[in-house]
């Protein structure tokens, strides 16, 4: 499995007008901060978007997004088995904008976390409520922590994570059918 081309901070300002940013994100995320024209297709829908990324790559270069690079590399490892060459930003939105950049935000939208500050959240609470039941109720809860604990050595082993994917389908991180209907739209008419 190959490194997808990663496109640095200054080089991805430089060339912002020439490339189809496309944020992988969840809407939520999405809507707390994103590079200026940024598409919105969630990860989990890329496959869905794939004939209308594949345009858009046909026509310019294509720069996936997302928090700190991980998500956005799976993406455009992707979108190369499907035969569409994508970059990923170095370091995500966390590096665009702790380099200076602006972040556009959706005016309507309540703030969201990012998705690895959720998984942190939910994490620690599980582990929390696990070794405060085992040992107050039953023992048999520390298994709660401990299957946790597996959870995240899994994840850091496979680079994905079991937990970002269920916590995406809460109502505030799941995507809008319109919402992706008009970004399909947008990345056709590029």
């Amino acid at each position: 499995m190959t490194t997808p081309t990663a496109l640095g901070i200054d080089e991805a300002r430089d060339r912002l007008h020439e490339l189809t940013v496309i944020d992988v994100r969840t809407p939520g995320e999405y809507a707390g901060g994103h590079l200026p024209g940024a598409l919105n297709v969630p990860l989990g829908q890329i496959r869905q978007a794939l004939p209308d990324i594949r345009h858009a790559a046909a026509r310019g270069d294509v720069l996936i997004v997302c928090a700190s690079g991980a998500r956005s590399e799976n993406a455009c490892r992707m979108l190369a088995d499907n035969h569409v060459t994508a970059a990923t930003l170095s370091g995500g939105t966390a590096a665009w904008a702790a380099g200076g950049n602006e972040l556009r935000r959706e005016s309507t939208s309540r703030a969201t976390w990012g998705m690895e500050r959720q998984v942190r959240f939910t994490a620690g609470m599980l582990v929390l409520l696990g070794l405060l039941l085992g040992l107050l109720v039953h023992p048999a809860f520390l298994l709660v922590s401990a299957g946790v604990a597996g959870g995240l050595v899994f994840s850091a082993l496979t680079d994905t994570c079991g937990m970002a994917a269920l916590l995406a389908r809460l109502p505030h991180n799941r995507p809008r059918a319109a919402d992706l209907a008009i970004t399909l739209a947008a990345l056709r008419s590029r």
